[in-house]
């Protein structure tokens, strides 16, 4: 970590409506300090804004117009001079008026006739326990810098590697890795109308949405085992065919989950508490494999759930991919007009989909297509 620090000489402002002082407490510090002075509390706050803000304050309490602890009181209610320390200087030594002042927020007194030895040592303490507090400051500021940027690069890592092995998928079935950014925005969007529906709310609150749009990609990586003569068959497939092609789902799903298996085995206690997000995300990413081809009749697969027994990323998942299938061409057909694509999801209402979804799809619907010009693949 490299920081750099202020090593220019300390400013004193010393405010005091007598001559004298002003001179006394300039001549035992200017040797030290770089000293600025004024004989009103109207002009310390003026000088608050012009030249060198000052490091410390030397402030006299018995003033005319303007008290010293009303200076204190303003300059405390200020965010740009609240951490200003302020020493008072007066000739008052009742321990109420000394009370009345630390109140304000006062770090010390020095009391007149003034003692060179006690003012020096007073603000030097003052000076170095500000310069520590502003190191530390600094400090705690490069340190949230950096975690923050800690952070961003490992989601960045994480992002890349579920979009690096979702795309080995989509690249063995002569897709682009568009499809995975599409479907993924599709399910951001029904998330998004979603989110206070009574059925939908206690599986999409607290982050749980974040973590089912970041999974999304991963919802065909099971294809990554199904060989390439079934995968990229450009006709229909026989029912033998059919069945291998149906088992990706589980082949995903299985392979996630026996990732989050070795995780766990390689964790003690400290490290599981520090994996939770993680594999509460792998968790996700496999729910949504396993359940994104089932139908809310219960006539889909893998296990051929029905209804709300259908985990919601599952079924947020289905119609995105549903409706980008429909609307892109594929190796076994052509693309369907954004027209028939609506009438089809339509039809698909409580039979395919759960009606919510597809409400919320009607809902979010311009921004469907926008979506899918806007990441359109480039056909050769």
């Amino acid at each position: 970590m490299s920081v750099s620090w202020n090593i220019e000489r300390p400013t004193v402002l010393i405010v005091d409506d007598t001559p004298e002082n002003l001179a006394i407490l300039g001549e035992l510090l200017e040797d030290h300090y770089r000293v600025r002075a004024v004989n009103s509390g109207a002009r310390a706050l003026r000088a608050m804004q012009s030249g060198t803000r000052p490091d410390i304050v030397l402030l006299d309490i018995m003033m005319p117009e303007m008290d010293g602890y009303e200076v204190l009181k303003r300059l405390k209610a200020d965010a740009e001079t609240a951490d200003i320390p302020v020493i008072f200087i007066t000739a008052m030594t009742t321990t109420e008026n000394e009370a009345h002042g630390l109140a304000l927020g006062a770090v010390d007194y020095i009391t007149k006739p003034f003692s060179p030895a006690i003012v020096q040592a007073r603000v030097r303490a003052q000076l170095e326990l500000k310069q520590a507090r502003d190191r530390l400051q600094e400090e705690n500021a490069w340190l949230d810098r950096e975690v923050a940027r800690r952070m961003r690069e490992n989601e960045l890592v994480r992002e890349l590697s579920t979009h690096s092995l979702a795309m080995l998928a989509e690249l063995r079935d002569m897709e682009t890795g568009l499809h995975i950014m599409r479907t993924q925005h599709f399910v951001e969007q029904l998330g998004q109308v979603l989110i206070d529906h009574p059925r939908f709310a206690p599986q999409l609150a607290n982050d749980r949405l974040s973590l089912i749009v970041r999974a999304a990609p991963l919802h065909d990586v099971g294809k990554v085992g199904i060989p390439d003569a079934i995968l990229k068959k450009p006709g229909k497939l026989t029912s033998e065919e059919w069945a291998v092609m149906q088992s990706h789902a589980k082949i995903g799903a299985d392979a996630i989950a026996r990732s989050i298996d070795a995780v766990k085995l390689s964790l003690d206690a400290s490290g599981m508490e520090h994996a939770l997000g993680a594999l509460e995300f792998m968790e996700v990413a496999r729910e949504i494999a396993l359940s994104h081809h089932e139908k809310w009749d219960g006539s889909g697969y893998p296990q051929g759930l029905q209804g709300d027994a259908i985990p919601v990323a599952g079924r947020l998942m289905a119609l995105a991919d549903v409706f980008d299938a429909l609307v892109c061409r594929r190796v076994y057909k052509d693309a369907f007009s954004f027209d028939s694509a609506i009438e089809l999801i339509e039809a698909g209402r409580g039979k395919h989909f759960d009606p919510a979804v597809v409400d919320a799809f009607k809902e979010r619907l311009d921004t469907f297509i926008e979506i899918s010009l806007r990441l359109a693949d480039q056909q050769p």
